[in-house]
């Protein structure tokens, strides 16, 4: 276990970490880019603008000073939006020892060169690279995570030592960490299931019931699992807590900014002004252009991409892209399918 931590990234989810890593009693740096919002909870003790009600302990350092936030750090947990990655591994790199561990929560692909983002890492860090670089993921939303709701989460890493030392650092009563060794599988997962609570947050906006949301989670997941498959990933991953877990509970709860953003546009808000009034990163943007590229890439058929991408990004009507998904040509359910 890693007895000093910096967390950075100061939204819901590093607040929440911090929060929770700062709960056993471990020295905890709480990064924040922005000096005056960094300031403004080193005081108040609490974020407002991304975890209000939460109290932040007096034990953790908030400060907006990188080097300062990476003064002692064993661990490094990154908390910064998909695209913000290689900017922070750039900023972090001359600070970093030999024993650094570094944890990605984030979730996404880099939109200009569609890798995941422990490659992204590996790129700018090529000394970490496979070798001290975890993926933390799963159904975790922070605001039950602040509150010490039981919660369930995966790590993943290349070696099985760097996954049990972040699973021991990590793991308390109420947020239990299981290990999985299949890295490739639990970033695809965390990152395509944006999109399909998007799409999820579409149909519901658009009025649509029961029946319509467990056909996206599940058609969802079929794609998520073609293109997973495709780039290296192993298919149990997908039935795990990376994967429908991580998928049912970002469809289904209002906690997700991405079905949140989903609801607005199905209501006929236009998506700038859908994201301007969030007031966080909906990542299921950004990963549907890198998706869909992708998928065109590799040759994967991913039909509800494809729709949320027509929405997004083509001004399709959300009520034209549900028809078009429910016109496609008959096909079967299972392995026969999976390419098609």
């Amino acid at each position: 276990m890693m007895n000093h931590i910096t967390v950075l990234g100061a939204g819901s989810w590093g607040t929440a970490l911090a929060t929770l890593l700062a709960s056993k009693g471990l020295a905890v740096n709480l990064w924040a880019r922005d000096a005056k919002f960094c300031a403004e909870i080193a005081r108040d003790r609490e974020n407002p603008r991304y975890l209000p009600g939460i109290k932040i302990p007096q034990e953790i350092k908030i400060c907006a000073d990188l080097p300062q936030a990476l003064k002692k750090h064993q661990m490094i947990v990154l908390s910064v939006p998909s695209q913000s990655v290689r900017e922070i591994a750039k900023a972090i790199k001359p600070y970093l020892s030999p024993e650094t561990m570094i944890v990605n929560t984030a979730k996404g692909f880099e939109t200009e060169t569609l890798l995941r983002l422990s490659q992204v890492l590996c790129e700018e860090l090529p000394t970490y690279c496979g070798e001290q670089i975890g993926v933390l993921s799963g159904p975790s939303h922070a605001e039950e995570v602040a509150v010490r709701l039981p919660t369930a989460v995966v790590v993943a890493a290349n070696h099985q030592d760097v996954a049990e030392t972040i699973q021991d650092t990590f793991m308390t009563p109420f947020f239990r960490v299981y290990t999985n060794m299949d890295l490739v599988g639990v970033e695809i997962a965390g990152a395509l299931k944006n999109i399909i609570a998007l799409g999820t947050g579409i149909s519901d906006g658009l009025g649509y019931g029961d029946n319509t949301k467990a056909a996206m989670i599940t058609r969802g997941l079929a794609e998520i699992t073609r293109l997973g498959l495709i780039l290296g990933a192993e298919a149990q991953t997908f039935a795990g807590l990376a994967g429908i877990g991580d998928l049912v509970v970002t469809c289904t709860s209002m906690h997700s900014r991405n079905r949140r953003a989903g609801i607005q546009i199905g209501q006929g808000h236009p998506i700038d002004q859908v994201l301007s009034k969030m007031g966080m990163v909906v990542e299921g943007v950004s990963t549907t252009r890198a998706a869909h590229a992708l998928a065109r890439k590799v040759g994967v058929s991913m039909p509800i991409t494809e729709e949320t991408y027509q929405v997004l990004f083509e001004g399709k009507e959300p009520v034209e892209a549900v028809t078009s998904l429910m016109s496609r040509c008959k096909t079967h359910e299972g392995e026969k399918e999976m390419l098609g």
